[in-house]
């Protein structure tokens, strides 16, 4: 398999990246490793990145629905969920929805997360895996381990799984699914991947084969681009 990318964070819009950035440190038990004015990044106790972009247009997802759909969600593992729940609620999150061994909450943007239980979990809350709405699951679950080098791990009717270098991105099958249409706030994205290459031009060619399109903006740097789902994401050296 040919590795064109690695996986370096999901980064996730929001008007007040400040309040967003201390609800997951402290419900999570994450530490802010960069700060900027337009940008916030957490490091979780394995070592994984998740960030906070400033986008003052950020449209709230209206979770279950299709019409403001969600697109994307964290995956967090925590041994009592119900007591994660609680403190989440107390530091501005809104329950959503109970599962057999889930709880579904927005956090204070409107994006919606999982608290997952996993017996053992010590007291800094672990990323099982980022999570990407998709209307054939399989389908881009390939797409994404083609290009990051990682497998797929798991298929199933509810979506699929890829994992590689201490990193896992879920694939969740979605009816009736509306994607995003960046920059069209009236369709914004509510997240996006950056994805480090050795070289854009290479990266860039190897995206369009598997099946991404090429967006407007970026710079020297960075390049944007669309998954085969519509989810944009970066190409960044």
């Amino acid at each position: 398999m040919t590795v064109t990318g690695r996986l370096e964070l999901v980064a996730f819009d929001a008007r007040d990246i400040e309040k967003l950035a201390a609800f997951y440190a402290e419900l999570a038990g994450w530490d802010i490793v960069r700060k900027e004015s337009d940008w916030i990044t957490l490091r979780t106790g394995d070592g994984q990145e998740i960030a906070f972009q400033l986008a003052p247009d950020h449209v709230a997802p209206r979770w279950p629905g299709q019409e403001l759909p969600q697109q994307v969600h964290l995956d967090l593992q925590v041994d009592g969920i119900e007591a994660a729940a609680e403190r989440a609620i107390d530091l501005g999150a809104t329950r959503l929805s109970d599962g057999a061994s889930w709880i579904t909450l927005a956090d204070p943007a409107g994006h919606p997360f999982d608290l997952c239980q996993k017996d053992g979990v010590g007291p800094v809350m672990g990323l099982f895996a980022v999570t990407i709405d998709a209307p054939d699951s399989l389908a881009l679950a390939r797409f994404y381990a083609d290009l990051l080098g990682m497998d797929v791990t798991y298929e199933g009717p509810e979506g699929a799984l890829i994992a590689g270098d201490g990193k896992s991105v879920m694939f969740q099958q979605v009816s009736g699914y509306n994607p995003p249409r960046w920059p069209d706030p009236a369709r914004p994205q509510q997240a996006h991947l950056d994805i480090l290459v050795d070289d854009l031009d290479t990266g860039e060619a190897r995206a369009l084969e598997l099946g991404a399109s090429r967006l407007d903006g970026g710079g020297e740097q960075v390049r944007i681009f669309a998954d085969p789902a519509g989810h944009p994401f970066c190409l960044t050296r």
